[in-house]
């Protein structure tokens, strides 16, 4: 079985440091196999003979790194069951001084909030933006135009905001091509 772990707020601004290769190694040490990072900002892919958690992930790493790093771990079907669930029309573009384009991203929850009434908590706007419940995860797609009216926007540095791990789409599509 495939397993997914999301760190949350590692690798900001150079500050809460893991590294990738420390990332690797930590899991590896806990007896999981064919460990594969994907760029620096807390993603792996893993196979295990055995249910991880994640407090024994957690557990792991802030002994190593010293300190507290929120872990989601997902098994690997769910993590593609939230990537299909992506519209084949979204993207996420690079910004542009016209703001033109896209910014389409997923928003993997914790168990404490992880309902359909995560959607009204996170004051979505659906005049401006696109937001759907998926089980474990919100969708979320605005122009770049109205990327600073959103919600997201507006939930940085919250409680809420604490109780989720967000990735674009771009990486979410890579992390369940990896988790196959």
């Amino acid at each position: 079985m495939k397993y997914v772990v999301l760190l949350r707020g590692v690798n900001v601004g150079g500050n809460r440091r893991v590294p990738k290769k420390v990332f690797q190694k930590v899991l590896e040490n806990l007896g999981f196999y064919g460990v594969q990072t994907y760029i620096n900002s807390g993603n792996a892919v893993f196979s295990s003979n055995h249910e991880p958690t994640a407090s024994e992930v957690q557990k792991a790493l802030e002994e190593h790194f010293g300190f507290a790093i929120p872990t989601l771990l997902l098994r690997g079907d769910t993590v593609q069951r939230i990537a299909e669930a992506i519209p084949p029309e979204w993207t996420n573009d690079t910004p542009k001084p016209d703001k033109s384009g896209q910014k389409s991203d997923i928003l993997y929850l914790f168990d404490e909030v992880n309902s359909p009434a995560i959607l009204e908590k996170l004051g979505y706007r659906p005049e401006i933006e696109t937001m759907l419940y998926v089980d474990g995860a919100v969708l979320a797609n605005i122009t770049r135009a109205n990327q600073m009216k959103g919600s997201l926007q507006k939930i940085i540095g919250t409680k809420l905001y604490n109780q989720m791990t967000i990735r674009n789409i771009t990486t979410a599509k890579k992390l369940a091509k990896l988790s196959s």
